[in-house]
């Protein structure tokens, strides 16, 4: 009876002590999460996740609830950032927290991306490479040593273009793939076909697709990624096995290229070889060596191929812009030569072009994922840790509340006593992930359009005596391209021609 009447005395205790744990639960008001589409019990909003143009449901997703949305994906939260103040807020503001990266199962972890700086994880690795990138194109000093290269293969293209104006896409490719593969391996591309451009496009197209939001299930699905290749809707499988053999290739190809060429004594300047001169490195600096190299490759090669092939874009629908840069051009260069990085500050109105071309076509419009390191509380909104953050840099670029009619293509509107928002604050990320290539990719997409405006006028193709005007249609992907258009390009004058026809050599 005793035994009894103690059991029963512990019972009640252990009750009384539940009963008060519940209520302080209950009681206790734990901030909401941010404000979103309805999911459903189990799934969540798998069926909101956009898997095409993300950005343009997200933007209709920052009409309806505001600056800062959510949505939970079978257990992963998802924070959609909607304006410049919330992205700076967050990931400028409070760095510490906001700067690791989601891990992408397919993407990252099957393919190899993991490795690539955009995906690193916060930490030493990433401060080494951003350490490397620093040293090489950090400032404008630095990228300012590589400005005949770029001159010289930017001249190189104006050729291409003279001679077969209805390749312009091909050109552009090109022509980027060999400023890039000179600055970062020494390796002079060949005229045609060369196999190392070939295999970044390759790659970068790849890297586009399986980066973006929403690209495989198994991203959010992580435990899909153990299923055999052979099991029914496991293609994803065999997919990130071949990309992964690209990937490879890219980063040891080129790497291998200078490791021969620096043992014959034969290897000229670059990123790589300035790197491997420092001595005999440890595992994981020849690790940091060909992976932020193979970034510094790829990551400018597709994002500037991009940004040049809207800037031809822009031009096509906006004669008018392009009268204008060009009676500056002529006013301070003339006709006897081609412009110069040394005319940078001397042409404002390209500085502008240049500037409006980065906000008019928007190259990552739904940047890189950030992740958060441990739960927050931001704006009363709660941010569980291992959220994924996502910037709409699209709408932020796109917002007419910063930008006047922002479907126009206007320079002026960086121009006189109140311009507005200097775009490079905004496309190039935000945080402690901010691109760190912004000095390079200005530089090529300046000099592309100061030397392409000098000698060329860029017109809306004619085909059967009928005018085409292109479609403003950016494609999906993590970059994102302008959709492919026809355009005629013609020699301004036969003075242009003579100085495109000009040598163009080391």
């Amino acid at each position: 009876m005793l035994a009894l009447t103690n059991v029963t005395a512990l019972d009640l205790c252990l009750a009384c002590v539940g009963v008060y744990l519940l209520k302080q639960v209950f009681n206790k008001k734990n901030p909401p999460y941010p404000p979103g589409p309805p999911g459903w019990p189990l799934i969540g909003n798998v069926l909101d996740m956009p898997h095409i143009k993300a950005w343009l449901t997200f933007t209709e997703w920052g009409k309806q609830y505001g600056d800062i949305s959510h949505i939970k994906v079978l257990g992963q939260h998802i924070i959609v950032l909607n304006s410049v103040k919330a992205a700076m807020d967050m990931l400028d503001n409070k760095g510490t927290i906001y700067s690791d990266r989601p891990v992408l199962p397919v993407g990252g972890e099957l393919i190899g991306y993991k490795n690539v700086m955009p995906l690193l994880p916060y930490g030493d690795r990433l401060r080494r490479y951003r350490k490397n990138f620093h040293s090489v194109i950090g400032t404008r000093a630095t990228v300012a040593i590589y400005s005949q290269v770029e001159e010289v293969e930017t001249h190189r293209f104006l050729k291409r273009v003279l001679a077969k104006p209805d390749q312009l896409q091909a050109h552009v490719r090109h022509t980027t793939g060999a400023v890039i593969l000179r600055i970062s391996h020494g390796y002079e591309v060949k005229e045609n076909d060369d196999p190392f451009v070939d295999l970044a496009d390759r790659v970068m197209n790849e890297w586009s697709l399986a980066t973006a939001p929403g690209a495989f299930m198994a991203d959010v699905v992580p435990f899909l990624v153990k299923v055999p290749e052979w099991f029914p809707g496991a293609g994803f499988k065999r997919l990130a096995r071949e990309w992964h053999d690209d990937l490879e290739e890219l980063i040891f190809a080129p790497y291998k290229f200078v490791v021969d060429q620096m043992a014959a004594g034969t290897a000229p300047e670059s990123f790589t070889s300035n790197l491997l001169r420092d001595g005999s490195l440890s595992a994981e600096d020849e690790h940091s060596v060909k992976w932020s190299a193979a970034t510094l490759y790829a990551g400018a090669f597709d994002t500037t191929v991009s940004t040049i092939n809207g800037f031809f874009l822009a031009m096509t629908l906006f004669p008018d812009v392009q009268k204008k840069a060009q009676a500056e051009i002529d006013a301070v260069i003339g006709p006897d030569r081609l412009p110069s990085f040394a005319e940078q500050d001397s042409l404002p109105y390209i500085e502008a072009l240049v500037k409006e071309a980065l906000r008019w076509h928007s190259v990552i419009p739904t940047g890189f994922p950030h992740c958060v390191s441990e739960d927050d509380i931001h704006d009363g909104y709660y941010i569980p840790k291992g959220s994924m953050v996502v910037t709409n840099i699209w709408f932020m670029l796109n917002d007419p509340e910063r930008y006047a009619n922002p479907s126009q293509f206007n320079p002026e509107r960086f121009l006189g006593k109140e311009p507005e928002t200097d775009p490079r604050t905004i496309c190039f990320g935000f945080g402690r992930r901010i691109c760190p290539g912004i000095h390079l990719a200005e530089a090529s997409v300046w000099l592309s359009a100061a030397m392409s405006l000098a000698v060329f006028d860029i017109l809306k193709a004619v085909e059967n005596g009928i005018e085409i005007t292109p479609e403003v249609d950016p494609l999906s992907g993590t970059i994102s391209h302008p959709k492919p258009f026809k355009c005629s390009i013609e020699p301004r004058s036969s003075r242009a021609i003579a100085l495109i026809e000009q040598d163009a050599n080391y």
